[in-house]
């Protein structure tokens, strides 16, 4: 795309006045949205500081700063600070120049400082709220009996984060702003539902869909002895009594609310004083801000505002968005089909309803003072229609996804959706589609085949980059999944088929082998030997027989109790993780998050060795994520969930696991108490004592005719699907297994069933492991970090050293004392470090990643690492890697290390001086080192590759 088409430069040049842009899949938002930012600060007396452009990722923030650089006047230089950013970012940029104090308005004693960390990792939060709900139900005797209902009390750090995407902040005595009474729900709204799902059909012949729920009332539950039974609840008519919805909403939520506002704001005044906010926290202090300082408001409000992927914000950041808009100069683009993240709290209905909430929210905001000073009422709509992705056929058939019902109780208002449906026609130079459909109970063993038939078969042609028809490949293909552990699965079966496969996007981290193992090993060292012996010895693939033998004679192999004494007698977790990792070959990214959380966890919080196997314990029953990118070489298949795809595209999409309650997944939330729209808050379960002073826990009846009443988002799962198809260029695959779901019998494809017969490909193998585990050796480059280019026997038997937790220790002040932390030095060593960087006058790098690509014997390798630390001046540039080894017996395998990062720095810096040095910290001493030419590397690469 070089010219903007027709909807595209009424965007572009549409510059004044308050836009929604409907932009569907493929329909170059980005180009457009870039071009009019040009053209916005093309203007006289318009820079770009007052342009608000918001993206809902990091990556995203670049690609737009990198593009309007070729459309402008600005430089990346220039625009490196431009509020182009995410909300996140941008509150956190506020908070830290003007809130120190915002807490406060919320009656919170404390203050956010410039030292405040944001954590980002959800599982060291969960740890960190772990940490805190115990604190709390010890100091809250009154809450027992709440905590004795509650399963798992991690859920209701979800409650909470939902509550602040809202706009329910909690304040010292009460609710800011009235928010609480969403809490209290909304009975006339709640009403309407009752009396929609209470409608008798057929024309009054047949009973309502809620009363035929009703027909399980009780079944599987355990009420308390005052709830009514089921002929009370059903009536004797063709619907359920109309004052069963009074009945049932009104319910004293007294106790509840108190409890749930205690532990909110106790929550926020616990993160303020271990200096940390998340992502949530960050937006609920700057929206407090901006509402109660105005003077601020307008000294950082923005004369242009524009919102990418709309549909993706919540609504705190639509009133975020008004809140910094000095001007009726907004612009929202978005999809509303592509609106998936309703688990992130996003909300559709500010992308459909914009019109409405505009006004809404504005009318809101100005309620006690005005804060946003422009009439919302004209709102121009622009559509964008010509796809530049997909091919005509998969756009039209795209369509059908979002009409189509998702399950044999779902019901679509087909007319509705259609009209809101924008037509998009393809600009694509190729018609050559294949939509198809293929089902088989070997599900993983058809996808493994298919991908194989696909490869080089000219029926499934792709385009290339010059716009002719090639064969595809295995990186052409993605198989997109609903759920996460269809993708591991098949990970595995295509292991066994040696088909190259990578999965991208968030994984269930403690599921995985690398967390299981540790975990495993973790138990053995807090004596709990038969799960922990049990997990290993079958991981070494010894037989259930075997297995139970040793056990029951405690006769362990001896090389594993060696290794246990070994990991016995170091003193840090990170050193145990690590330990098990390398003596079981495990080193790609899976290994490396699981370290590096654990890691995190340990730092973050208090927690021992038993705690932490608690949480991995319930990380693994909660099936807990964290983003791994897995790659299994430059021509591979990729597997992605249909959420971590969103935004990306592919010449070939095989959308599996189309399974009955597979997609959509079958049950729903189980946490006991909830928030939900517009029923308020509720609680599932309730502790109490039954006639003879026994103690249970209670079902509620009044939530469970509730949930009957309220429709399932079914309207999710069909955009779900949408995206999931516009994700292809040329062709669609669908796989299911015996049990199809209603999303592929309802579409206009028939599927083909099939006996997989899929072929075996060689592929090398390195023996990684030495307790009888195989790991595959990966197609595509090498990779290398200069660790392996060391030699690990001068590191054996040397008693002068301070262990790897001193090491970590001192690295650890080392980096937060260069980035400007208040960092007090506890040791020498640390002096030592800090005289050092107290020294340095120029830009300095800290824990910066390098990577220096070689060719060896005509394999492209990579060897990636981290230098502690990069001191750049005009002229010259100096790497430091910092050593707290008394003996120096290792300095020749530390200038291995050293030149690798000489050589990236070389490349990177061409006109300046580049030196290495080792400084030991124990005496402050730097060593510079002659660093090794490219082709010793290459050498010793060479060297390592025979020995493997």
């Amino acid at each position: 795309m070089t010219e903007p088409n027709d909807q595209q430069r009424e965007l572009i040049g549409s510059t004044e006045g308050i836009y929604l842009v409907d932009a569907g899949a493929g329909t170059g938002k980005t180009f457009a949205i870039t071009r009019r930012y040009a053209t916005i600060v093309e203007q006289p007396d318009v820079e770009p500081d007052d342009v608000l452009l918001v993206t809902f990722t990091n990556n995203a923030a670049t690609e737009m700063k990198e593009r309007i650089v070729g459309r402008s006047d600005y430089g990346m230089r220039e625009l490196a600070d431009a509020p182009i950013q995410t909300f996140h970012s941008l509150c956190h940029d506020i908070l830290q120049e003007h809130g120190h104090a915002a807490p406060t308005y919320l009656g919170i004693d404390d203050t956010i400082t410039n030292s405040t960390r944001i954590v980002e990792d959800e599982l060291v939060e969960s740890a960190l709220f772990q940490e805190f709900i115990d604190r709390f139900s010890d100091d809250h005797p009154e809450y027992d009996d709440l905590f004795r209902a509650i399963s798992d009390p991690s859920g209701l750090l979800d409650l909470v984060e939902q509550l602040a995407a809202k706009g329910v902040f909690p304040t010292e005595n009460g609710w800011y702003r009235d928010g609480g009474q969403h809490l209290d729900g909304d009975f006339e709204a709640f009403e309407q539902l009752f009396d929609e799902v209470n409608k008798p059909r057929n024309g009054g012949s047949k009973q309502s869909r809620l009363r035929s729920k009703l027909s399980r009332y009780g079944k599987n539950k355990c009420y308390l002895p005052d709830a009514p039974d089921k002929a009370e609840i059903r009536g004797s008519g063709k619907q359920v009594p109309p004052s069963l919805a009074t009945r049932i909403f009104n319910e004293d939520r007294t106790e509840l609310k108190q409890f749930v506002h205690d532990v909110y704001y106790e929550y926020l005044a616990f993160a303020l004083r271990r200096n940390y906010l998340n992502f949530g926290f960050l937006q609920l202090f700057a929206f407090v801000l901006l509402c109660e300082n105005h003077e601020l408001r307008d000294k950082v409000a923005f004369e242009y505002v524009m919102v990418d992927e709309f549909q993706d914000s919540s609504e705190i950041q639509f009133k975020l968005a008004l809140l910094l808009a000095e001007t009726d100069n907004f612009c929202a683009v978005g999809d509303w089909k592509q609106s998936i993240y309703g688990f992130q709290y996003a909300d559709v209905d500010n992308i459909i309803e914009f019109g409405d909430r505009i006004d809404q929210f504005a009318t809101q905001l100005n309620e006690d003072a005005e804060r946003v000073s422009f009439e919302t009422d004209d709102v121009n709509t622009i559509e964008f229609v010509e796809n530049y992705r997909s091919t005509q056929e998969i756009l039209d058939f795209s369509e059908y996804g979002l009409l189509v019902p998702a399950a044999s109780s779902d019901e679509v208002d087909v007319e509705e959706t259609r009209d809101r449906i924008t037509q998009l026609q393809s600009n694509t130079d190729h018609e050559n589609t294949t939509i198809e459909a293929v089902q088989s109970e070997q599900e993983h063993e058809l996808i493994v085949e298919k991908a194989q038939e696909i490869v080089g078969n000219d029926t499934y042609q792709v385009e290339d980059e010059d716009g002719n028809l090639r064969p595809a490949e295995y990186r052409d293909i993605a198989v997109l999944t609903r759920t996460r552990d269809f993708g591991r699965e098949l990970l595995q079966t295509a292991e066994e088929y040696g088909l190259p496969m990578a999965y991208e996007g968030g994984i269930e981290l403690f599921r995985t082998d690398q967390a299981k193992l540790l975990l495993a090993w973790l138990r053995i060292l807090e004596d709990d030997l038969d799960r922990g012996w049990a997990a290993v010895l079958e991981e070494a693939e010894y037989t259930i027989d075997e297995v139970d033998r040793i056990l029951e004679q405690e006769r362990y192999p001896q090389n594993m109790v060696e290794f246990r004494e070994k990991l016995a007698a170091m003193e840090t977790l990170g050193g145990v993780a690590r330990r098990v990792f390398e003596q079981y070959g495990y080193d790609g990214a899976t290994a490396d998050v699981v370290l590096d959380t654990i890691q995190s966890v340990r730092n973050e919080t208090t927690m021992t060795r038993g705690d932490l196997i608690r949480f991995i314990e319930r990380g693994i029953e909660a099936g807990s994520t964290h983003e791994v990118s897995a790659s299994a070489g430059a021509n591979s298949v990729t597997v992605q969930t249909i959420h971590s795809a969103k935004g990306l595209e592919y010449p070939i999409v095989i959308l599996a696991n189309m399974n009955s309650g597979r997609f959509p997944p079958s049950g729903g939330s189980s946490d006991t108490i909830s928030f939900e729209e517009p029923v308020g808050l509720r609680q599932q379960k309730e502790y109490a004592e039954d006639a003879h002073g026994m103690p249970h826990v209670y079902d509620n009846w009044r939530s469970d005719v509730i949930q009957k009443c309220l429709p399932r988002d079914y309207d999710e799962e069909r955009r779900l699907l949408y995206v999931a198809i516009t994700r292809a260029e040329s062709h669609v695959v669908f796989t299911a297994g015996e049990d199809p779901n209603t999303f592929l019998e309802e579409l206009p494809v028939d599927a083909k069933s099939a006996v997989p017969d899929p072929d075996e490909v060689t592929i090398d193998a390195t023996e990684q492991a030495q307790f009888r585990v195989d790991i595959p050796a990966p197609e595509g480059p090498k990779g290398h970090t200069p660790h392996t280019l060391m030699r690990d026997d001068v590191f054996e038997d040397v008693e002068e050293g301070m262990g790897s937790e001193f090491g970590t220790r001192v690295h650890d002040f080392a980096e937060a004392y260069a980035l400007g932390a208040d960092a007090t030095p506890a040791n020498e060593d640390e002096r030592h470090v800090q005289q050092l960087i107290d020294d340095l006058e120029g830009e300095l790098l800290v824990e910066e990643e390098v990577y220096l690509p070689l060719t060896v014997d005509g394999d492209e390798v990579t060897i990636s690492g981290i230098v502690d630390l990069v001191h750049i001046t005009p002229s010259r540039v100096e790497i430091v890697d910092y050593k707290t080894d008394r003996s120096r017996r290792a300095e020749s395998e530390y200038r291995k290390q050293l030149s690798v990062y000489f050589h990236v720095a070389t490349s990177q810096y061409p006109d300046q001086e580049v030196t290495a040095s080792i400084f030991y910290t124990d005496d402050g001493t730097q060593r510079k080192i002659d660093p090794l030419p490219r082709e010793e590397l290459q050498n010793l690469i060479r060297e390592i590759d025979s020995t493997h």
